[in-house]
C-alpha cells in the first residue's frame, strides 16, 4: 500500500495540512537524525531551503500538496519515518512564523478580499437611466426607420411607438414601478449594506489578520480529518490497484486514505505535535 503519493489535491473541503511532510513521509521510508542544518536535511531530498520554503507555502496557501520536483526521496534509506515527519513539522513551524511566508499571506489574503457590491441606483438615477435609454432607443429606431424598406417599415413603426411610450412612462411622475421603488429604496441600502458586511465578515474569518490564525484552520481540519483512521484496515489488489477491503474506506477522503498511507507510526505523533502548535496558537 506504500506508494508514492504526489498528486495535487484539490483545495475544497481538504485540509491541506501537513504540507510536503506528509507527502514525503508517506511516499518513502526515511530518516535524517544525523542532520546538521536544515540545508543538508533538505539537500538529502534534493530540494534547496527556497523549493522547500515554496512547497509549504503552496500546500498551505493553496489548499494542495505541492511535491513535485523531490526525485532523491526515493533514494533515501530506510529508517524512523516519524523522526523525519517531526523534522519536517517542525521545520514548517518555524518557516510560517517568519516573514517570508506572512508576506505571502498578506498577498493571498488582499487578493481574495470581496469588492464591495455597489450600492443600488437612487430613484431618481433610475428614472434618468429609464428617460435616457427610451431616447437612444427612440433615436436608433427613427434611424433605422428612415433606411428601412417597405416590407420593414411597419415592423419599425411598432418598435418606435413602443419606444415613444416607454419614455412617456419614465418621464411620469407617478409611474407605479419608480414610485415602488422610491418606497423600498432605504430597505434595498441597507440590504446591500448588509450583504457587504457579510462578505466582509466572512472574508475575516476565512482569512485572519494574524497569518497563523489561517494556519491554525489548516490544523484542525489535520486533526478532524485524521481522529479515525483504521490503520489495520485490510487492502486486496484488485484490477492492479490496491483498494480496501470494507468499501466504506474506498469512499474516505484523499486526505484519509493519504493518512492510511503515512501509517499510524508517522500520524499519531503528527497528531500530538499539532495539537500542541493549535494550543500554542491565540
Amino acid at each position: 500500500m506504500k506508494r508514492q503519493f504526489q498528486s495535487r489535491l484539490k483545495k475544497y473541503g481538504q485540509a491541506g495540512l501537513l504540507c510536503i511532510a506528509a507527502v514525503l513521509v508517506s511516499a518513502t521510508f526515511f530518516s535524517f537524525r544525523a542532520h546538521k542544518t536544515w540545508g543538508d536535511f533538505l539537500g538529502q531530498l534534493g530540494i534547496t531551503k527556497a523549493d522547500a520554503n515554496q512547497k509549504i507555502s503552496n500546500s498551505l496557501l493553496g489548499g494542495f500538496i505541492d511535491a513535485y520536483g523531490l526525485k532523491n526521496a526515493r533514494n533515501i534509506a530506510s529508517g524512523n519515518r516519524s523522526a523525519v515527519m517531526k523534522d519536517l513539522l517542525q521545520y514548517t513551524k518555524e518557516y510560517v512564523n517568519g516573514a517570508e511566508f506572512a508576506k505571502a499571506y498578506t498577498s493571498l489574503r488582499e487578493s481574495n478580499k470581496p469588492e464591495p457590491v455597489k450600492a443600488p441606483e437612487t430613484p431618481e438615477e433610475m428614472r434618468n437611466n429609464m428617460i435616457k435609454y427610451a431616447k437612444e432607443s427612440i433615436a436608433s429606431t427613427e434611424e433605422n426607420l428612415k433606411k428601412a424598406s417597405p416590407e420593414f417599415r411597419p415592423i419599425f413603426e411598432e418598435a418606435l411607438k413602443a419606444a415613444k411610450e416607454n419614455l412617456k412612462q419614465a418621464q411620469d411622475p407617478q409611474n407605479p414601478g419608480i414610485k415602488s421603488y422610491a418606497e423600498n429604496y432605504e430597505a434595498l441600502k441597507k440590504s446591500f449594506a448588509a450583504s457587504n458586511e457579510t462578505r466582509l465578515q466572512e472574508w475575516e474569518s476565512e482569512y485572519p489578520e494574524n497569518q497563523l490564525l489561517f494556519v491554525k484552520q489548516r490544523l484542525q481540519q489535520f486533526m478532524e480529518e485524521t481522529k479515525d483512521i483504521d490503520f489495520a484496515a485490510q487492502t486486496i489488489e484488485k484490477n492492479n490497484k490496491t483498494v480496501f477491503v470494507n468499501p466504506a474506506y474506498e469512499r474516505k477522503s484523499n486526505r484519509w486514505k493519504m493518512a492510511f498511507r503515512a501509517g499510524k507510526e508517522v500520524i499519531e505523533p503528527a497528531r500530538v505535535f499539532v495539537q500542541q502548535w493549535i494550543n500554542e496558537i491565540k
